[in-house]
């Protein structure tokens, strides 16, 4: 059999050697029919083993048989069904090739993303101690969100699940696009909405905050993952290539380490475009929604009377207020920076926002106020009140009780 050398060596000498046939084959020392394959050949010669029958050819017409008539029989039992008793791999394998020509066909439908037309939200939950404070760790959430078309990922980590930091974190992140995409999707978040009676049901404040925003908000149907495939598989991509080997020191790092590290991310080739993010980025941005002129209402906002303590109470901790207004009404407002507390437009107190649970921070200026309250009520004199009370002669009681007439007639007895 010709080699792949002499193939080589023969096309050359007839190309670029210009050599005849027979000259060709008189100086390899091989027939003229042999030089005519090799040129007639446009591929190198390859050994081909002659196709040997396997054991298992016997037993397809059984196997085609009770395929055609359960095309979801598992393999073991059709073993059994056939009589097999040899090896598994042989027939796994040929059922394998068999078992689609008896079952429908069920082609995955690929979706195709508009510029502008959506961006994919979740929520994860990194597997990682964050110091949250006051000796505490734990787990809070991230707020993941995909661009459709482009595939741009952005992320924040927020205090809790709760609708004003959730919402909060979604402005966070499209504030810093400058953009808003048509649709959020999103599964069945408790603070985002459920399914009631087969329809969906967005929360209070969510509707409110599409609804500044001018953009609609898809949620999925319950158990089905696949819906929002693109955050699920960002969640996978950050909990394999950005938190292993990390340490936090709190929050404000893991966000200030994930922002970086976003940016890296968004400039690497993504496989399914077949190019990176951040060249799609400006088609897709230009395509969303502008925000809109006034701000939509995030955050914890709520007012109370402060009480003699002067704290108020925002999720789970009590932060302090002035005591100059107590017994007055004011009004709370939180983001995930900070917690403002004012009255009639005055701000009476502003705390860092708390991510530990169960906890009273207090501001040293409120507590000397309250302590210098304390003092000055105590030091207040009590005014005199004049107290003139007439004494009465106690010969006027033994007159009023007959007792000087009874003392009279003793005697005279």
């Amino acid at each position: 059999m010709l080699n792949v050398e002499d193939w080589a060596e023969i096309r050359r000498l007839h190309r670029s050697e210009g050599m005849a046939i027979r000259a060709i084959a008189r100086r390899l020392k091989i027939s003229k029919n042999t030089v005519k394959k090799a040129l007639a050949a446009h591929e190198p010669p390859r050994y081909q083993r002659k196709p040997k029958g396997s054991v298992v050819d016997e037993f397809e017409p059984a196997i085609r048989a009770v395929l055609a008539e359960f095309p979801d029989m598992p393999t073991t039992v059709i073993m059994e069904r056939v009589g097999w008793q040899r090896g598994r791999t042989v027939f796994f394998e040929r059922v394998q090739q068999l078992r689609p020509l008896f079952q429908p066909v069920d082609p995955a439908s690929r979706t195709e993303y508009q510029a502008g037309e959506l961006a994919q939200c979740d929520l994860w939950f990194p597997p990682a101690d964050i110091p949250l404070g006051f000796g505490q760790v734990g787990c809070p959430p991230v707020l993941v969100m995909v661009t459709g078309c482009s595939r741009v990922m952005a992320a924040v980590m927020i205090p809790t699940r709760q609708s004003q930091d959730l919402l909060a974190g979604h402005w966070a992140l499209i504030c810093g696009w400058g953009r808003v995409p048509k649709t959020l999707v999103w599964d069945n978040e408790s603070a985002v909405g459920q399914w009631r009676a087969g329809k969906p049901q967005l929360t209070e404040a969510m509707n409110a905050f599409r609804g500044a925003l001018g953009i609609k908000v898809l949620q999925c149907h319950p158990r089905d993952p696949e819906a929002k495939g693109l955050v699920e598989r960002a969640n996978g991509y950050l909990e394999t290539s950005f938190l292993p080997g990390r340490v936090f020191t709190g929050p404000a790092d893991f966000n200030a380490q994930l922002t970086e590290w976003l940016i890296k991310a968004n400039q690497r080739h993504h496989r399914r475009l077949g190019c990176r993010p951040i060249d799609r980025w400006d088609a897709d941005r230009a395509a969303m929604l502008e925000l809109p002129p006034v701000d939509p209402v995030i955050g914890w906002r709520f007012s109370t009377r402060l009480p003699r303590d002067h704290y108020v109470r925002l999720d789970s901790n009590d932060c302090s207020v002035h005591p100059a207004a107590i017994g007055r009404r004011v009004e709370v407002f939180a983001d995930l920076d900070q917690v403002v507390i004012s009255a009639a437009g005055a701000e009476l107190a502003c705390h860092r926002r708390c991510w530990a649970d169960h906890q009273t921070i207090t501001d040293p200026a409120h507590a000397a106020a309250a302590t210098d309250l304390r003092n000055a009520r105590r030091l207040v004199a009590v005014p005199a009140i004049a107290t003139d009370v007439e004494h009465r002669n106690l010969s006027d009681y033994d007159r009023l009780f007959g007792l000087d007439e009874a003392g009279s007639s003793e005697e005279i007895a």
